[in-house]
C-alpha cells in the first residue's frame, strides 16, 4: 500500500488542488491540509473520466474507490472500492478488499509486516486462486538487497547501496525483474547527496552471453536551484538532449507551473491552489 503525499507530485508548501494540463489531456489532484491526496480526475475527453477518492483516519488509509464513467455514465462493472482494515497485534497486518460497484467480490490481500515495520509476506485472493508473495530482506556490507518470491518463485530484487563521490554519498538502486525465476530486465538508479535522479541505467539480459546487457542511460543534470535542467540520452548508436524549460508561480515556496521539453516543443501547465495560510503561521 502507498500513500500519496503533495511531495510525490514535485509540489511543494499547502497545496489545495493542482490541475495539470498536458497536449494530450487533464488529471487533477486534491489534498487535505495534511497534505495526504485525497481525490484524483483523468478527463479523457468531454465524456469519459476517472475519478478516484481516497479517504484516511489518523493518516492512516482506509478506503479507495475508482470510478469509471462513460458517455458521462458510470460503468458498475468496472468501477471499484477498496477497504482497508488494520490490526496491530501481535504484529502488524493490513487486510484490503475490492469490490466491483456491482457488488461483486474481486480480491482480497492480507499485507504482514515484521517488527521493524517491513513488509514480509502477501496473502492475495481471488476467483483464481490463492497466492502468496514473500518479500526477504539480505543485508551485506553497505547494502541491502530486497527480494520478492511469488510462490516460492523469484519475481523481483531491489538492492540498495551507497558508494562515496567527489560531490558527497550516492545512493544507487538497482532492481531486477525476473520471469518464472530467470532474469529478464534491470534498471540502475543513481541519486546524489540531495535525493535527486542523476543517472538510469536499462539493461536487458542476454541469455546467449548470459549477463545483463545495456540498452540505454538517461543522464539527468539540475540548475543551481535544483530544477531539472537536460536529459541526455544514450544507446551504443545514437545520442540525443533534451532540454527542460519551467515557468513558476509566485507562491514562497515555489512551485512550477508550465514545463516546455525542447527540441519536441511538448509542454505540461499546472493550475496549483493552496489553502489559506493561518494568521499563526505567518
Amino acid at each position: 500500500m502507498q500513500i500519496f503525499k503533495v511531495q510525490d507530485f514535485d509540489l511543494k508548501g499547502k497545496v489545495k488542488s493542482c490541475l495539470v494540463i498536458t497536449d494530450y489531456g487533464k488529471e487533477s489532484f486534491e489534498f487535505n491540509r495534511d497534505g495526504l491526496l485525497v481525490k484524483t480526475v483523468t478527463q479523457y475527453n468531454d465524456t469519459d473520466q476517472d475519478i478516484t477518492y481516497y479517504k484516511y483516519s489518523n493518516n492512516e488509509l482506509l478506503e479507495k474507490r475508482m470510478e469509471s464513467y462513460k458517455n458521462n455514465i458510470l460503468d458498475a462493472t468496472t468501477s471499484m472500492a477498496n477497504f482497508y482494515s488494520v490490526d496491530s497485534l501481535p504484529q502488524k497486518k493490513v487486510l484490503e478488499k475490492i469490490i466491483s460497484y456491482d457488488k461483486e467480490f474481486l480480491e482480497q490481500q492480507e499485507y504482514v509486516y515484521d517488527a521493524k515495520g517491513r513488509l514480509v509476506k502477501i496473502t492475495t485472493s481471488n476467483e483464481d486462486g490463492v497466492d502468496e508473495t514473500t518479500v526477504e530482506y539480505t543485508p551485506y556490507k553497505n547494502e541491502l538487497t530486497k527480494s520478492f518470491f511469488i510462490n516460492s518463485v523469484l519475481e523481483k530484487s531491489i538492492r540498495t547501496s551507497e558508494r562515496k563521490g567527489k560531490a558527497g554519498v550516492q545512493k544507487i538502486v538497482l532492481t531486477k525483474e525476473y520471469i518464472d525465476g530467470e532474469p529478464n530486465t534491470a534498471v540502475e538508479e543513481i541519486f546524489d547527496v540531495n535525493e535527486k535522479l542523476i543517472s538510469k541505467e536499462f539493461f536487458r539480459y542476454s541469455t546467449t552471453e548470459k549477463k545483463f546487457v545495456q540498452e540505454k542511460k538517461l543522464l539527468y543534470t539540475y540548475d543551481k536551484d535544483g530544477m531539472l535542467d537536460k536529459v541526455t540520452s544514450k544507446t551504443a548508436t545514437s545520442q540525443s538532449v533534451k532540454e527542460y524549460i519551467f515557468q513558476f508561480d509566485s507562491n514562497k515556496e515555489k512551485n512550477w507551473i508550465k514545463q516546455i521539453i525542447t527540441p519536441d516543443n511538448t509542454y505540461t501547465t499546472r493550475r496549483i491552489t493552496y489553502f489559506p495560510v493561518d494568521e499563526k503561521e505567518g
